[in-house]
Order: C-alpha cells, then sequence, then structure tokens
C-alpha cells in the first residue's frame, strides 16, 4: 500500500487494511523525511528524495506515526484482523 511524502504531508494519512499489509512510504519531497513512530514498528531511516521505506504490518492494532524531521507530519494506520 503505497504512502506518498509530498507537500510536507503524508497521503493518505489515515489507512485502515488486514493485518499482513505493507506499506511502503516514499519521499518526493526536497527535504529530508523519516518516519517516526515512537517505538510502534521499526523507525525508518533518513529518507532523502525518491527514496522509500517499507514495512509488513503482522499485528492488528492502531499504529500512529510522524515525521522525525518535521513533528507537525502525522499518520495513522489501522491494522485489522
Amino acid at each position: 500500500m503505497p504512502v506518498t511524502i509530498e507537500n510536507f504531508a503524508f497521503s493518505p494519512a489515515q489507512l485502515s487494511f488486514p493485518k499482513g499489509t505493507t506499506v511502503t512510504w516514499t519521499n518526493n519531497d526536497a527535504a529530508p523525511h523519516a518516519i517516526g513512530t515512537d517505538g510502534a514498528f521499526p523507525e525508518s531511516p533518513t529518507l532523502n528524495q525518491g527514496q522509500s521505506y517499507s514495512f509488513t504490518f503482522n499485528e492488528a492494532g492502531s499504529y500512529p506515526y510522524h515525521c522525525t524531521f518535521h513533528p507537525n507530519m502525522r499518520g495513522n494506520i489501522e491494522v485489522t484482523e
């Protein structure tokens, strides 16, 4: 499931899907970004323009995340059974 990082926002910012789904974040901004998770799932390395990070969600739950460089950038993932 793709998430675009563009114009200092995640698109879509809200996702809901069944467990076993992989999310791939791709940075289309010139500025670096990183997926910060407060321990909810592994954080990404710094993503420069054109770089991606993927994670497969195998457990149901709610997974809020943000950009570690720009904390006002926020998203949330709901993983269902």
